[in-house]
This record gives structure tokens, C-alpha cells and sequence, in this order.
């Protein structure tokens, strides 16, 4: 069981909840089983049977998957207040990724049973969870265009901007990407390497877009950083 009123911005917040009474939202929270993973610890690995689906209280989920080749690519960060693997256990699948805590993190996980209790219980929950599932699938269209069709410069640009509106926390210098992100794991997220990545953030830093330190980035010129995304 969870305590729902010591995190209801969380729950208020998130599209999970969106059209559902106050009230009724400790059912939906409640009935869910809490658990706390360290950074670096897995949640869930690629291939194994998809138990349960996970909303993320607090902290950040890093979702890889594992190539034929063995290389690994980073699919998408889920954020506080966002879900994951909702479909998989719909489906009774295995699930197609893994997830990592980047940071101290708090989920909240719902066996299939559990969920389709809710859905019958709380229709606008199905509305939400097809809104999550939609978004989700825009989101990876978006990027595999992106992969597809642009130079690693944009799509490193592309992949900055759509971490910092997903995790940016504003300072007096600029918009602080809230968790540590390594070249690597940049690398990982835009399909090229390391060297690519660390030699495009030192020209950007040199042009006052960004500032960087170890496994952080600050975005101080957004708007820059926009134009050449969309421009370039």
C-alpha cells in the first residue's frame, strides 16, 4: 500500500489522473505495490514476462534496449509522474525493454489483474493509459525520423531540447538537466558516439549555448540551441 496524500502533486499532476475525482484517485495509487531502486539498479530486463507495469513517483527511469549487435540504445527516460510498460502487460508479452534507475527512484507497479480492476472501476483511466500509449508511439516515430533523416549534430540538439523540457529545472545560468547525463549516455540516446557527442557539446559550450561539467549539462541559451535544431 501507498501514501497517496504525501505525494498527491504528483498524482494530480500526471495525465494518469487526468478526469478522475480526488476522491477515487487513493484507489487507483493505493492499490498499487511500491518499491525503491538505487541509481544503476535494474527495475525490469528485455525479455523477461511483463508482470507489471510501473508509474514513477519520484526519481527517473532510463528505458535501454539491446541491439543484435550487442550495442545498446537508450529508447527514452520516464519521468515523475509517467508510466511504463503499460501495453506489454496488457498484452501479457515480455517486456521489450529494459529500465534503470538513473537516480534514487520510488515506482508504484500494477499487476494485470490489478489494472483491468481499475479500468472497469475508473473508465477515464483507459482514456489516459490510450493518451499515455499515443504519445508514446508519436514520441517514437518522432525520434526514429530523426535517426533516419537527420545529421547527428540536429539529432544531438533534438535529443537536449526534448530531455530539458522533459527534466529541466531552471537556474540563474540556464535550464539545468536535472539528472546525471554522461556522453555515453547521449551516445546511446542519438545513435552515434561518444567522440561525436563530446566534440558537438564543446563547440556549443564555446557558442554559449550550454555549460557541461561531469554528467551535467546546462542549456543557457535555449533559444539557440531551438534555431539550430530546426534550422541547421
Amino acid at each position: 500500500m501507498n501514501d497517496f496524500l504525501a505525494d498527491s502533486d504528483i498524482y494530480s499532476g500526471s495525465g494518469l489522473s487526468a478526469g478522475i475525482a480526488e476522491d477515487q484517485k487513493p484507489d487507483i495509487f493505493n492499490a498499487g505495490q511500491n518499491q525503491s531502486i538505487t541509481p544503476g539498479e535494474t527495475l525490469f530486463r528485455e525479455g523477461d514476462p511483463a508482470v507489471r507495469c510501473y508509474f514513477v513517483q519520484n526519481g527517473r527511469l532510463k528505458l535501454t534496449k539491446l541491439h543484435q549487435e550487442g550495442k545498446e540504445t537508450i529508447v527514452r527516460y520516464i519521468n515523475p509522474g509517467e508510466i511504463t510498460a503499460a501495453v506489454a502487460v496488457f498484452r501479457g508479452k515480455r517486456y521489450p525493454v529494459t529500465a534503470v534507475a538513473v537516480v534514487p527512484t520510488v515506482v508504484i507497479g500494477w499487476d494485470r489483474n490489478t489494472i483491468l480492476r481499475l479500468l472497469s472501476a475508473h473508465p477515464p483511466l483507459a482514456i489516459n493509459f490510450l493518451q499515455a500509449a499515443v504519445e508514446r508511439l508519436d514520441d517514437v516515430q518522432t525520434r526514429y525520423l530523426e535517426l533516419q533523416a537527420e545529421r547527428v549534430e540536429r539529432r544531438i540538439a533534438h535529443a537536449l531540447l526534448r530531455i530539458m523540457r522533459q527534466s529541466g529545472r531552471r537556474m540563474d545560468s540556464g535550464i539545468l538537466i536535472d539528472f546525471p547525463l554522461s556522453r555515453q549516455d547521449l551516445a546511446d540516446y542519438t545513435g552515434t558516439t561518444p567522440y561525436t557527442v563530446s566534440r558537438t557539446l564543446s563547440r556549443w559550450e564555446k557558442s554559449g549555448w550550454i555549460s557541461t561539467g561531469r554528467e551535467k549539462v546546462v542549456v543557457t541559451d535555449p533559444h539557440a540551441l531551438v534555431i539550430f535544431a530546426e534550422n541547421e
